[in-house]
């Protein structure tokens, strides 16, 4: 305990581009380590991108067919005997977000039951100083990218909160496509003490005119949640530096929630195209609300909530029309359909990697071609309160 300790401390004391090696020390020192590397997930979440002062310089290994893969996808620790070594490969993890995978390489006959616990706190200890290290250092960025990203992109990654959130009441997974070229759809939380706020946005138009409406609308929202709004000023305001800005030649459509995490109440303001499922007891189905005006579209739009509840199991999937109005190569759209059998389908699946299955079915439906619009989905699982609150009340008619 006295050497994680140690490691921690380093971590907090090292230059930001440094980590990796204060981590390589001190498993040599403890364990023995022949070799410990550090992967990243790429934006894409196909490859796992090694961190080496010269980006892109070592093949990258795949998602879904390395050891890495398999500790990445199981968020948990997986390990391989050679000759020569045995390789431990766990999971980078900051609550719930995943971010890679360490590989410490050590020597055969090592005994793994004590070292494991060990080796996930160092784990731990690395994303989270990996997070903080990020303000001053691209070093970790870059190594998340399988190649260059769009300037729309670039844009709308660096408003994102993560890709997944974990926390007792609920689960959240997201992913947007394409992840090297998206322009307008985004998504953004806040979870309190008390709340959860959701909110799944889709930007008109293409390219960086896209990103910067985006850009505009979330932070609008954030600014005006951080003032204590409720959820329809919230909408409110934001419409209205959307509209002073555009004049109403360019709008966002937006689904604005906010989770009572005690009693699974949910509020919710409906201003445009992202849509809702809801996987309840094996069964699914759209979740409608009355529909508002995108932001921005007029000036002083009034907004008004609408309420639904969540119930310990249900699983929420949101998409983005590029989801369900992508084509197939006959013209057929993904559509409601095609969206429930996916969820179906993916039920056994945490819901971090739901979204990126969701869009993997969705390309091989689209085909070849590239996709037309950004495709956005965004994946919640709710546990509710474990004191037994968070039931939920009867639902409304409407929901």
């Amino acid at each position: 305990m006295d050497e994680i300790t140690g490691v921690e401390q380093a971590l907090r004391r090292a230059a930001p581009h440094l980590l990796v090696d204060v981590v390589a020390d001190a498993l040599r020192k403890h364990c023995g380590a022949l070799r410990v590397e550090l992967r990243l997930a790429d934006y894409a979440l196909r490859s796992l991108q090694l961190v080496e002062r010269v980006p892109q310089t070592t093949p990258p290994v795949l998602v879904h067919d390395s050891p890495q893969g398999r500790a990445f996808g199981a968020q948990e620790p997986y390990v391989t005997r050679g000759a020569d070594a045995v390789s431990v490969h766990l999971p980078v993890t900051v609550r719930g977000d995943r971010m890679g995978v360490l590989t410490a390489a050590l020597p055969p006959g090592s005994d793994l039951v004590p070292l494991l616990p060990e080796l996930r706190q160092v784990c731990e200890a690395l994303g989270h100083e990996i997070l903080v290290a990020e303000r001053d250092t691209d070093l970790y960025d870059l190594a998340r990218r399988a190649t260059r990203l769009t300037l729309a992109a670039e844009m709308q990654w660096q408003l994102l909160p993560g890709r997944s959130c974990v926390r007792p009441e609920f689960a959240l997974g997201a992913h947007l496509e394409p992840a090297y070229a998206i322009f307008g759809d985004n998504y953004d939380w806040s979870a309190s003490a008390d709340h959860l706020t959701l909110t799944v946005t889709n930007g008109m138009g293409e390219g960086i005119e896209a990103a910067l409406l985006t850009n505009l609308a979330l932070n609008a929202l954030r600014n005006a949640r951080r003032a204590g709004l409720g959820l329809a000023d919230q909408a409110a305001l934001a419409d209205q530096a959307v509209y002073a800005q555009y004049r109403g030649e360019a709008f966002v459509s937006v689904l604005l929630l906010r989770f009572d995490l005690a009693t699974g109440e949910v509020e919710a303001v409906d201003a445009g195209s992202p849509r809702l499922w809801r996987l309840r007891d094996r069964s699914v189905e759209p979740v409608s609300f009355e529909a508002q005006l995108p932001l921005g579209m007029f000036e002083d739009t009034a907004y008004e909530t609408q309420r639904l509840a969540v119930r310990p199991g249900d699983r929420l999937l949101f998409g983005s029309d590029g989801v369900y109005d992508a084509a197939s190569p006959d013209g057929e759209s993904y559509g409601d359909r095609a969206l429930a059998r996916a969820l179906t389908a993916t039920k056994l699946l945490p819901p971090s990697q739901v979204p990126g299955a969701v869009l993997r079915e969705l390309a091989a439906h689209h085909g070849d071609a590239p996709l037309e619009d950004d495709a956005l989905v965004v994946c919640l699982d709710w546990y509710g309160r474990q004191d037994g609150h968070g039931s939920g009340s009867p639902e409304p008619a409407d929901a």
